[in-house]
């Protein structure tokens, strides 16, 4: 049977504490039950005597059956002015009511005596009594052993203490934290080590920062000599630069070192996981992601999208299904026809090597993208070029002009924006609508929908999520050409669309109309 690892995601205290992000109690409640439904062990739930929010979460949670993971409350060992009995701060954790408490210890002799303002061997009286005080209350402890690696690297005899001490108290599992994230592999290897040698029966944990970029690696490394608790936060958020991100962890944990983390079916839903919690966080999933990144098991180039064809492993590292994630080809400038051939298969196209329109569609591609277009986030266009180029294109209006402006009297703060659109519908019937908005673009795609709308009602469903504006060519100031991407979606899915102009409304526009036009040919079909 493989070795079972433990994972303690620290999400709902480190991870809130990441620049810009902010979770409601209702938020903190999805994602408590979304890494229960994962199969993570444990989730650490806030500090209760600090965060009234925490407080309320263990409250509501209480009411929550949860099918695997335990929720911990966190805080800090007894005050050195006060009684166990008074302190508090232990108090507030009894009160959570949780099976799990842990608590953070000093074991940095400079942090004893400057941050504490206590001498070593208190300290090792508070950390004695305030495990013993929780346990004699029936909780399990874990304690964090905060700025452990540093504190090793002062006085190793002193850090080790605080350690056995813990472990004779009580501790059922004792992590070792990089608390300001400096330490590197080898680093966190050796004192893991030497650990494990003098507390042999103690089971050991991680908790690291990503300072020194190293917050993955140096979890890998603990786990390798040892450790079988790892503490983190999925997408890796956190304070400063992050903490160490699960969603890398667990799949290496699992996948590359053979340890036992989730059933492969929990596995499989690593990358769904990773982006509801970056929706959670209000945070764009970070494309370039190891596992879960959009672009992870992406290939460009036309010689490795040929060998992917071929075979699978020669430029992926794992199964991408068995993160949840998949296989994406994308087409450009540098890809040959096996790139574009096996990308219109992925839409759904059937393109044939040696056909002229096949040709054309790639000197197409490469012609677009030689004016700044971009398909590689633009599924949704580049299926549009290529049913235009094949004759499968079937036109759902015609846009016989727009007209955009935007008006700001000298008095007041606020412009105001109003787009008028023109059309034409399938049976003949002109649409000619006008519509205001809080910025150009808003007012256009009101006006859009203002117009097919009531022809075309599925459109009431369409969302536009996203909207990204990139300057290509800044060193020509204000004539610059401009790419936008616009990432709509409905009920079921998404996409994304992309247009490119000197003139942002109309880059605006061609995306815009781009995704209304996608939109009808899923729901309607590409043929009358």
């Amino acid at each position: 049977m493989p070795v079972k690892v433990d994972i303690y995601d620290v999400t709902l205290r480190d991870g809130a504490q990441g620049p810009g992000i902010k979770f409601s109690a209702e938020d903190q409640v999805k994602i408590v039950q979304e890494l229960d439904g994962f199969g993570v062990d444990f989730i650490e739930g806030g500090q209760p005597n600090s965060n009234p929010k925490a407080a309320e979460l263990f409250a509501r949670v209480r009411d929550i059956e949860l099918r695997h993971t335990k929720l911990a409350a966190f805080g800090s060992t007894r005050h050195a002015k006060s009684l166990v009995e008074d302190d508090a701060n232990l108090n507030a954790l009894l009160a959570a009511k949780t099976d799990v408490v842990t608590i953070f210890a000093k074991s940095s002799p400079s942090h004893v005596k400057h941050v504490l303002r206590t001498t070593l061997d208190q300290n090792l009286a508070i950390i004695d009594e305030s495990i013993e005080y929780l346990r004699k209350h029936r909780r399990r402890v874990f304690v964090d052993a905060e700025h452990f690696f540093d504190a090793y690297a002062e006085d190793a005899a002193y850090a080790l203490a605080v350690l056995e001490r813990s472990a004779d108290a009580g501790a059922e599992v004792l992590i070792l934290c990089d608390t300001n994230g400096g330490r590197l592999p080898h680093e966190v290897s050796a004192t893991i080590s030497a650990v494990k040698t003098r507390l042999p029966n103690s089971r050991l944990g991680i908790h690291t920062h990503n300072d020194s970029g190293c917050a993955v690696a140096n979890s890998l490394a603990a786990v390798t000599c040892g450790a079988l608790h790892v503490q983190g936060t999925f997408n890796g958020y956190g304070e400063r630069t992050g903490n160490a991100n699960l969603s890398t962890i667990i799949p290496n944990l699992q996948l590359k070192m053979g340890l036992e983390v989730v059933s492969p079916h929990q596995l499989s839903n690593l990358t769904r996981l990773s982006h509801m919690k970056a929706e959670l966080a209000n945070m764009a999933p970070r494309d370039a992601d190891p596992f879960v990144g959009r672009d992870a098991f992406t290939h460009k180039a036309g010689m490795h999208a040929d060998a992917v064809h071929k075979l699978k492993e020669s430029y992926e590292h794992i199964v991408p299904e068995s993160v949840g994630n998949r296989t994406r080809i994308t087409v450009s400038e540098v890809s040959g026809r096996a790139s574009l051939l096996q990308k219109a298969a992925e839409l759904g196209l059937e393109l044939d090597r040696e056909d002229p329109d096949t040709r054309s569609i790639l000197a197409r591609i490469k012609e677009l993208e030689s004016q700044g277009y971009e398909f590689e986030g633009a599924d949704a266009s580049l299926e549009l070029l290529m049913r235009k180029a094949k004759g499968t294109y079937r036109k759902f209006f015609t846009v016989l002009g727009y007209h955009v402006t935007v008006t700001q009297h000298a008095q007041e703060r606020m412009a105001v924006s109003e787009a008028t659109v023109k059309l034409q519908l399938p049976d003949g019937t002109l649409m000619h609508t006008v519509s205001e908005g809080e910025g150009p673009v808003d007012a256009l795609n009101n006006a859009f929908r203002k117009a097919v709308e009531e022809w075309y009602p599925e459109l009431h469903d369409v969302h536009l999520e996203d909207y990204k504006v990139r300057i290509l060519n800044a060193q020509a100031a204000t004539r610059a050409k401009t790419r936008v991407l616009i990432e709509s979606s409905d009920i079921e899915q998404s996409w994304s669309t992309v247009g490119v102009s000197e003139n942002i409304i109309s880059a605006s526009y061609e995306a815009l109309v781009d995704s209304i036009e996608y939109k009808l040919l899923k729901s309607r079909g590409h043929t009358a």
